[in-house]
């Protein structure tokens, strides 16, 4: 089998606030929602590993960062207590992709990916990219963690909400509260800049 770069997506849990058993029920249901829906860009589905990690193949930079960010906000949608942090690293695979599940598979870039991932206990970031333009990126995931994890609990089902489409009156509805309300908490809440930032990244990984 021939060694081939490919784009690696690992990650464990960083903080949880939930017993063992539902933490694992809840990481069981972010990475089969997935699963799911990013079928077409996984070469090899997430799969739980070590307990509280997960290790995935991603077709392109692009599908990872869109993963990423969708598993993000599943995470608020769900309002579940804890938080991932992630590794996208472009490196070399020299196994056969698993397309059952990720085990198994071996080469510097899973070991080099691992490594990243475990350096990053010794800080407080959630993300990072190896790829092109991995510095501006990161740089990006930065900003974009800032609002993420600013973002108290209470305001989970708004930030989903504004998230997921929903303008400011029609969730006034959805959430029987006044229009003026959400319109002020759109603003505090930063959603128009949160989704710059996603524009920007994906601008980003796209040149």
């Amino acid at each position: 089998m021939e060694a081939k770069k490919r784009f690696i997506l690992i990650g464990d849990v960083v903080s949880h606030e939930v017993d063992g058993s539902q933490l694992f029920t809840d990481f069981q249901m972010v990475l089969s929602y997935t699963n799911k829906i990013y079928s077409e860009s996984l070469e090899s589905p997430l799969t739980i590993v070590f307990g509280e990690g997960f290790e995935g193949v991603v077709s392109t930079a692009q599908s990872g960062i869109d993963i990423i960010l969708a598993m993000e906000e599943y995470i608020l949608e769900e309002e579940f207590d804890f938080k991932l942090r992630y590794v996208l690293y472009e490196g070399v695979v020299e196994s056969a992709i698993n397309r059952e599940n990720a085990t198994e598979m071996t080469g510097s870039g899973f070991t080099n990916a691992r490594k990243r991932l475990s350096e990053m206990k010794k800080d407080t970031n959630r993300f990072f990219v190896s790829t092109k333009s991995s510095i501006e990126i990161n740089k990006m995931m930065r900003v974009t963690q800032h609002f993420i994890d600013g973002w108290h609990p209470k305001d989970r089902s708004t930030v989903s909400g504004f998230l997921q489409g929903h303008d400011y009156k029609a969730l006034a509805k959805i959430q029987q509260k006044d229009e003026s309300t959400l319109w002020r908490r759109r603003k505090s809440l930063a959603i128009d800049e949160y989704q710059m930032c996603k524009d920007l990244i994906h601008h980003l990984v796209n040149n």
